[in-house]
């Protein structure tokens, strides 16, 4: 089983993988006793949001890790992928900027968690 970290590292390779855009990790520990940390991704189609969502579920499993759901495959436009202490938001780039999940959290730039390489 991979910690936080690790598993942060497995996601963002996987959203690499498949040409995501403006990739955040938010840290989320000290906000939510739900998760410790969000991931947010952009995709430039549907068809892009799919594979990506895809490619993280197909990634961590390889890994060991439980996927504890996917909501939004249907439509495309907002793919969300539970993995548990770690959630992974896969948006097209108008519904990211109506929702602003990044100033929802309250987050500045200097809170973000950083992606270790």
């Amino acid at each position: 089983m991979l910690n936080t970290q690790e598993k942060i590292n497995a996601i963002v390779a996987a959203l690499e993988d498949v040409k995501a855009l403006d990739i955040e990790v938010i840290d989320t520990s000290k906000r939510s006793p739900l998760f410790e940390r969000m991931v947010i991704a952009s995709a430039q189609s549907t068809r892009q949001t799919k594979a990506l969502a895809s490619n993280v579920v197909v990634k961590l499993k390889a890994l060991g890790e439980t996927v504890l759901s996917t909501e939004g495959e249907d439509g495309g436009e907002w793919v969300l992928v539970d993995l548990g202490e770690v959630i992974v938001h896969i948006m097209q780039p108008a519904v990211r900027a109506y929702y602003n999940l990044e100033e929802l959290w309250g987050v500045t730039p200097k809170q973000r968690a950083k992606v270790a390489k």
